[in-house]
Formats: C-alpha cells, sequence, structure tokens
C-alpha cells in the first residue's frame, strides 16, 4: 500500500493490515517492491551480522533479520547453520514468504533450507491459514547448532519461537564469568544454554529446572553432548515456586528467565506483580553474596517497570541488594531509534547480601 499526505504528497509504501498498526512501513521512497527489493534487504542484515563479528568459525547461531530493527517490519529469522528459520507476524510477510525464502538462501552463503514458523505469530483474525513447513531444502526435524564453540540441539518443530532463545548470547557468556566454583540454579531452563555456560565456566554443580518435561530432556542432551558423562549437572521437572520454596539457600548463583509474563498491554499489572513475586522468592532463596541473573522478555513491560518490581521484591524481603550489570538482547537483535518497542529483553545482575 502506497501513503499519502492530505496534499497528495508520497509518504511512504508498505504492508497494509487491519489492527492496531495500519502500515508497517518498508520504504520511505516511491520504489518498486519485486524479489530483488527483498534479496537486497536480506543481504544488508546479512552484512549487518558480518561486521559485528557473529560469523566465525566457532558460532552459527544469530538473528538474521529482527523486524523494524533491520527495516523488515513483521519479519524474525533465526539461522542455525545450514538452515534459516523465518517467521511472520504481518499477513504482508506470510504473502511474500517463498521470495523471502529464497532471497535468504541467495543472500547468505551456506544457509540451504528455510522452515517456516509462522501457525502461532500471525494476527488472530488474520485472513489466512498458515502452515508450518520448509519452503526450501531438506526437512529435518533437529540439528545441532553452534554458540560460542558450544553445541546446542535446536528443535525448531516443537521449540518455543524459533527453537533457541537466540537473544540471550551474551548474556549466557557474562554469566559463564561469574560461574567458577558456585553452585548454580538455571530456572526455566528451557534448552539448559544458562546451563551449559555455567558448566564450562567451572561451576562446582547446576541444577537445571523446568516444568516440561521435553524442556529438560533438551536441556540433558545439551549437557551431555558438550559435557559427556559430567555428574555435576541435575535437571528437575517442577514448578518454579515449589522448587525455590523447597530448597532455601543453596546456591551461589540463580538465573531467572520465565517466559513473558504479558505480551498483551491488558495483562500488564498481573504480568508486574508476577515479576515482584518471583524475585522476591529469588532474592529470598540465594545465598549471602550470592549473585541473580533476572530477565523479562515481555515487550509490553518496560525496563524501568522491570527494575521497578525487582525493587519492589528487593525491598520485601529486606535483603540489601546491588544491581552490577543492566543487560540487553545482542547486536543481532538491533532497535531501530525510531521504534523502540523493538527492544524488548530486559535484564539485571544483582549481588544480594
Amino acid at each position: 500500500m502506497e501513503v499519502y499526505a492530505s496534499d497528495k504528497t508520497f509518504l511512504a509504501i508498505g504492508h497494509y493490515q487491519i489492527g492496531s498498526i495500519a502500515v508497517r512501513v518498508l520504504s520511505f521512497s516511491m520504489i518498486e517492491i519485486d524479489n530483488h527489493f527483498w534479496y537486497e534487504k536480506v543481504a544488508a542484515a546479512f552484512r549487518l551480522r558480518q561486521s559485528i563479528g557473529l560469523i566465525r568459525e566457532n558460532n552459527n547461531t544469530y538473528r538474521l533479520v529482527h523486524g523494524e530493527g533491520d527495516n523488515l517490519p513483521g519479519l524474525i529469522v533465526d539461522v542455525y547453520g545450514d538452515t534459516a528459520v523465518m517467521q511472520a507476524h504481518s499477513v504482508g510477510m506470510h504473502l511474500i514468504r517463498k521470495s523471502l525464502a529464497e532471497g535468504i538462501v541467495k543472500a547468505v552463503p551456506g544457509v540451504q533450507n528455510v522452515y517456516y514458523k509462522s501457525e502461532t505469530t500471525l494476527p488472530f483474525k488474520a485472513p489466512v491459514d498458515p502452515e508450518n513447513g520448509y519452503l526450501i531444502g531438506k526437512e529435518s526435524e533437529v540439528c545441532m547448532a553452534l554458540e560460542n564453540g558450544l553445541n546446542f540441539q535446536v528443535d525448531w518443530l516443537r521449540g518455543q519461537k524459533t527453537g533457541f532463545f537466540v537473544d540471550q548470547r551474551e548474556n549466557r557468556a557474562l554469566l559463564e564469568l561469574y560461574a567458577k566454583g558456585k553452585s548454580v540454579l538455571n530456572m526455566f531452563c528451557y534448552t539448559g544454554g544458562f546451563s551449559v555456560y555455567a558448566m564450562r565456566g567451572g561451576a562446582r554443580l547446576v541444577h537445571s529446572v523446568d516444568s516440561s518435561a521435553k524442556a529438560i530432556d533438551l536441556t540433558d542432551k545439551n549437557v551431555a553432548v558438550n559435557f559427556p558423562g559430567d555428574i555435576r549437572h541435575a535437571s528437575y521437572v517442577e514448578d518454579a515456586f515449589k522448587f525455590l520454596n523447597a530448597n532455601q539457600n543453596q546456591y551461589d548463583l540463580l538465573v531467572l528467565d520465565p517466559p513473558a509474563f504479558a505480551k498483551h498491554r491488558d495483562a500488564l499489572r498481573n504480568a508486574l506483580k508476577g515479576y515482584k513475586r518471583l524475585n522476591a522468592k529469588g532474592i529470598e532463596q540465594i545465598k549471602p553474596g550470592g549473585i541473580l541473573f533476572t530477565f523479562s522478555c515481555s515487550q509490553v513491560v518496560t525496563r524501568e517497570q522491570f527494575r521497578l518490581a525487582v525493587f519492589s521484591a528487593a525491598a520485601e524481603t529486606g535483603r540489601n541488594v546491588r544491581i552490577l550489570h543492566q543487560l540487553s538482547q545482542p547486536a543481532d537483535h538491533p532497535v531501530n531509534i525510531y521504534h523502540p518497542e523493538g527492544e524488548y529483553l530486559k535484564g539485571l545482575v544483582l549481588y544480594v547480601e
């Protein structure tokens, strides 16, 4: 759709969709939106990842396209070795998915397969019926991805998001620096990313907890492939609050990385209560002198709101807490300065006395 001012001056061209965002702008110039246009956009996104050093021998896992941050609103693409996993968040991107897949394979060396996973990401009332499946290449259910020299099994068919939380790469590496000699608890562990990094960092013991048996199975596989036969790791299928209540003051380093508590603004109030309750329990549980990594991936929760929830949690426990780091998403999740909503991941590293 072309957008004009009241005096008929051309403003922009983009994808139209019924909803709160009427037009997702693709260009502010009057140009033809064709296959070459999509290729150039994807190629530009890949060049950015090259320039920040993500394409290297010990890392083949990264976000190739981050929506508005790469001037491709409504599109997410993560790369795992020779496979790109694509999610459309707008009808416009869904309709040109095959052109996008062709552009990805052409623009990104080494990528041979494109899997489309948008059954749950398109607007609820969208007049389309998307199906997950391969757009290009061979069919495979899982692959072994390489991140900072560590191997992770990625299951994009059944896993959350595109199969792996690429956005925590740098935060996992930071935790590795704190792990030596520590007892580590990784709550909401999913694929066990933080657990594996903690083990490489020299943790004394690592416990991984998730309410999903499938997640725990994936965590155990990822620990085993990187540290076969290592007895420092144990995993538990259990509710987070039940586990924390039953294990007081046992851990030096604690990770709280829950799924999004709020995906819509009408759930914001309850989400903030949830973050306060969870962090209060974590601060209460950790050993004196412990380190707490805590996160929110809820886009509707602002950085200041999350920090206030954690502040309230600390005050409730009565413990002395200091902020060591304020964390965000990595550089392959760029934020368009005119679209601050693209910054969704918030994190704090706390020292608890």
